[in-house]
């Protein structure tokens, strides 16, 4: 067995870290010999670590060629009385368009009685693999509040022609985390983005309501008609120095003594802990700030009013559109020949299969909207400022 477990470990690391074939022959042999070595062992360790691999390297793809071998297998997988073991398996299956493990999947969704956790892994699963019948059940998951996030968030899976009136006649009712996801969702389409631009000029979603990032990805997909809505927005950059300078009078040493590095560190939970990390809390999409040179009025300030002065290539924007309409704005966080792995605002890690991009740019600007500070009230501005500059995690304001 401990042969077995390590043929096991070289057939995974074979699969997942060396770069892919190139030919489709010679992924299916790779694929068949990892279905021997599962048929060769009843050890459920060895088996899961077997299919955990197979997944890895074939996330984000999808009516992949079933290897020889496969359907007896399955079979045999998807009745084991591991948990785990079914599951996996069940999710290699959908990968090689097997009908049967889509049904089983769909079943797990509409049971209202199964685990919420086990459920939203059952829809995220399904609409990966553009599933209809998934999307079509969208709006009446948003009445589960265990599973509304996730419906939200669905409609930019998969093109819904009735997420626009669905979301936005649902809007004013929802939560502000939900009214996030909404206008989120709904600026990753141009269809959608069109139906959102429309719910603005009638003021029924307030410009305050749509972030800095959702704005951006309006502005690419509607050009003109969000900038007679918007207006023309001047860079930043060309009065860098004058907003440096003005910032600098408000952000004095008497200033920073009466602010509240706890109220600060609630501004940074809000505005930048998305996609920074500071003392462990926030996002992993920029980069981590508890190291960075924060001590320094003139680097905060510089980085914050003009992100995009200098961006490392690691932390540079890349919009993919795909054939079927999706936009999506992120930073690059893994890549082979199949798929882009990306780090999204909202999803830390958004897995995109290169024959589904059908464009695909790389911005010189910083994933990190310019203007934060000019939406932070002043004081908000000074706290922000405070927390910045800690040396030591603070209590979080009450």
């Amino acid at each position: 067995m401990n042969m077995l477990r390590f043929y096991t470990c070289l057939l995974i690391f074979l699969f997942v870290c060396l770069p892919r074939p190139a030919k489709a022959a010679d992924e299916s042999a790779s694929l068949a010999l990892l279905v021997e070595t599962l048929n060769a062992t009843d050890n459920p360790g060895v088996r899961s670590a077997l299919l955990r691999g197979m997944l890895s390297g074939l996330e984000g793809r999808r009516d992949v060629a079933a290897p020889a071998g496969w359907g007896a297998l399955s079979e045999e997988l998807a009745n084991s009385e591991h948990e785990s073991i079914r599951k996996l398996s069940t999710q290699l299956s959908q990968i090689f368009g097997d009908r049967k493990a889509m049904q089983r999947t769909m079943a797990v969704l509409k049971d209202t009685s199964a685990d919420p956790k086990a459920r939203r892994s059952a829809l995220h699963s399904l609409l990966t693999y553009q599933n209809d019948e998934a999307s079509s059940l969208l709006e009446s998951l948003l009445e589960e509040p265990a599973l509304r996030l996730d419906a939200i968030r669905g409609y930019a899976m998969v093109e819904n022609a009735t997420a626009p009136g669905v979301l936005l006649g649902r809007y004013g009712q929802l939560s502000p985390e939900h009214r996030r996801a909404v206008v989120e969702t709904l600026a990753t389409r141009r269809n959608y983005a069109a139906a959102l631009l429309n719910a603005v000029e009638r003021k029924e979603i307030s410009t305050d309501d749509i972030p800095s990032h959702v704005r951006r990805s309006l502005h690419g997909l509607l050009k003109e008609r969000f900038v007679k809505v918007f207006g023309e927005v001047r860079p930043v950059a060309a009065d860098r120095e004058k907003l440096i300078a003005r910032y600098k009078q408000r952000i004095t040493p008497a200033a920073l003594a009466d602010a509240s590095a706890s109220r600060g560190r609630s501004v940074f939970r809000k505005i930048c802990g998305t996609c920074h990390l500071m003392y462990g809390e926030g996002g992993k999409i920029g980069p981590d700030l508890t190291g960075s040179n924060r001590a320094n009025l003139d680097y905060i300030l510089l980085n914050s009013v003009d992100p995009s002065y200098d961006v490392p290539a690691g932390y540079k924007m890349v919009s993919i559109l795909t054939v079927n309409g999706r936009a999506v704005n992120g930073v690059v966080a893994e890549e082979d020949g199949n798929r882009v792995i990306l780090k999204t605002v909202e999803q830390p890690r958004l897995v995109i299969a290169k024959s589904d991009i059908e464009e695909r740019v790389i911005s010189p600007k910083s994933m990190m909207p310019e203007g934060q500070l000019k939406a932070m009230r002043p004081q908000e501005m000074i706290d922000l400022m405070k927390y910045l500059r800690t040396t030591e995690q603070v209590e979080l304001a009450k």
